[in-house]
């Protein structure tokens, strides 16, 4: 029979704590559930299991956000603690203490076959086994991100689900996605028609099990964000927080996640697909979903309010121009000439901060490329979806685990000059592929597009010429200056104003290099003229007066525009 073992647990700042732990199962983790209880952000709700068997004490880690280690050495699956050795969970440190009487395990012993070991109590499923417990604690006036109680719930079901189906081993085994998902709603089903008599009222079984699924199987609270047409932009900071952007503004949602792991589970389900991942060597990555949004997720030990996912959501339907003239983002004259300019093959830079809509701006602006024209396009992370019938779609790929077969945007440039395109389009410049594209321009390749981030169309200038610089190449500054000048037709700035909407505030074109100056000259702008009763930024779009001085490349070329597009006394309003 198993003896009892005396537990030593440190923590700097606080006194040493012992006591003893009889034969059988622990878990270890900051929930109070847990029969060791360890409060801490770098302790996962469930973190670990030690188990005080007859052949010796076991440690188990369950899949946590920080990991469990035993003298340094993190613990992979199932394996041996000997006493005196040290086990750390985040940062606590459990010791065994040695007692003669207690044999100790070698420590290079394999994890006993599953044959071999005690019996265990009770199957799982039995209904006895699981006993929801329920309580009706008021709720506190810091509870404002949802009904703490129903999230103790969703905690104690979804551990069950956890215990009957091991839902992350089977992921990790690559078992088919729809017997995975058959399974979860089978077993959810089961569970929850368990305990249904004894759930509040408020919660309805039919939803919650939606919720448990979404989070086991799916992207958990965010599925229904996603879902959600006015959501443009999903904000998780760690389990407890979700920010969403509606209408250009910041909104805090009811919607949180179980723990810290459930929120690690969404981030290797969208990540897995596209090849990449993310670990303690490798704490963020950039990634996109099936529908081409946009995803960012960074984790500890970078991340101190944990695990965060930015989600730069997209139209299912890409959008149009029209629906652009609608959102006022641009007028229709202002549309037409940004079309006259791809169509007479002119270089255009899109710039802006930061979410103002570059690339949604360019997938517009891409909508223009002719038909029968070839079009290779090259993102870090694919986001463009063109509607031609011959766009050829290159992505960057980061390094494997061992810092090996990186692909850069760079690469992906040089390597297009030699598919014979007709247009390319660069997602977004932001280093050395800068030099790059700015020599296919210059090389028999007009009608490129790009994205820069800027804040007025002076900083592209600078910006292109950083990014130059950072291509390695001993250039003078001059030289790049005139290879910008000259491969540069046309930069289209955004802005996200303060009511959330975003415009084109500047097209400008570039006219070429003067006394070591690019000079350019504003064609179209937007000027403000106040905030109305609403919140609503007022204002209008008009020419400047300027003309472009390639305006007769358009009748060269059959393109033709309405009189009034650089008419200053047509653009004002009645």
């Amino acid at each position: 029979m198993p003896k009892p073992v005396k537990l030593k647990i440190v923590k700097p700042g606080e006194p040493d704590r012992v006591f003893d732990i009889a034969p059988g199962t622990w878990s270890i983790g900051s929930d109070k559930d847990n029969r060791i209880v360890l409060p801490g952000r770098e302790v996962s709700w469930r973190h670990a299991v030690l188990s005080v068997l007859a052949e010796g004490i076991w440690v188990e880690d369950l899949v946590s956000s920080f990991g469990t280690y035993i003298d340094g050495r993190r613990v992979e699956g199932r394996v041996p603690l000997g006493p005196g050795q040290e086990l750390r969970v985040g940062l606590y440190v459990l010791v065994a203490l040695p007692d003669g009487e207690q044999p100790k395990p070698e420590p290079e012993a394999p994890a006993p076959k599953p044959a071999a070991a005690p019996a265990p109590a009770a199957p799982a499923a039995a209904p006895e086994a699981f006993a929801l417990k329920v309580t009706d604690t008021p709720l506190g006036a810091a509870e404002r991100k949802g009904d703490e109680r129903r999230r103790v719930i969703k905690r104690q079901i979804h551990d069950e689900l956890l215990k009957r189906l091991d839902i992350r081993r089977l992921t990790a085994n690559r078992v088919e996605e729809a017997d995975l998902k058959r399974r979860a709603r089978t077993t959810i089903d089961q569970i929850i028609g368990e305990v249904a008599k004894r759930l509040p009222p408020e919660m309805e079984p039919t939803a919650l099990a939606k919720e448990i699924y979404d989070e086991a199987v799916g992207l958990g609270p965010l599925e229904d964000l996603l879902a959600d047409a006015e959501v443009t932009e999903i904000m998780v900071n760690g389990p407890d927080q979700v920010y969403v952007e509606r209408a250009g503004k910041l909104h805090l949602t009811a919607k949180t996640f179980v723990d810290e792991n459930s929120v690690h589970a969404v981030i290797e389900r969208i990540v897995a697909p596209i090849g990449r991942r993310i670990d303690e060597s490798q704490p963020y990555v950039d990634a996109r979903l099936p529908d081409g949004s946009r995803v960012n997720a960074i984790i500890h030990p970078l991340s101190l309010s944990g695990p965060c996912i930015t989600i730069r959501k997209f139209s299912k339907e890409p959008f149009t121009v029209e629906d652009l003239v609608g959102f006022g983002t641009l007028p229709p004259l202002m549309a037409e000439f940004i079309r006259g300019c791809v169509l007479a093959r002119k270089n255009i830079v899109i710039s802006g901060g930061t979410g103002s809509g570059k690339t949604t701006l360019l997938n517009v602006v891409s909508s223009y490329l002719p038909q029968q024209e070839r079009i290779v396009t090259i993102e870090d992370a694919a986001e463009l979806r063109l509607t031609q019938a011959h766009v050829i779609r290159l992505e960057a790929r980061p390094p494997n685990i061992e810092g090996r077969g990186a692909v850069t945007v760079r690469d992906l440039v040089r390597n297009a000059l030699r598919m014979r395109p007709d247009r390319i389009v660069v997602g977004e410049c932001r280093g050395g592929e800068a030099l790059d594209m700015l020599q296919a321009m210059n090389t028999g390749h007009e009608g490129s597009l790009t994205t820069v981030h800027a804040n007025s169309p002076r900083d592209v200038i600078s910006r292109l010429e950083t990014m130059v610089l950072m291509a390695g190449m001993e250039l003078p500054l001059r030289a790049i200056r005139e290879q910008i000048g000259s491969a540069i037709h046309l930069i289209v700035h955004l802005a996200r104003l303060s009511d959330g909407s975003r415009k084109i505030v500047r097209v400008a074109e570039v006219v070429g290099l003067e006394m070591d100056k690019i000079t350019m000259q504003d064609l179209f702008a937007f000027k403000q003229r106040g905030i109305g009763p609403d919140g609503k930024v007022l204002g209008e779009f008009g020419p400047t007066g300027s003309v472009p001085t390639f305006i007769e490349e358009f009748k060269a070329n059959g393109i033709t525009l309405p009189t009034a597009v650089f008419d200053v006394e047509r653009w004002k309003p009645d």
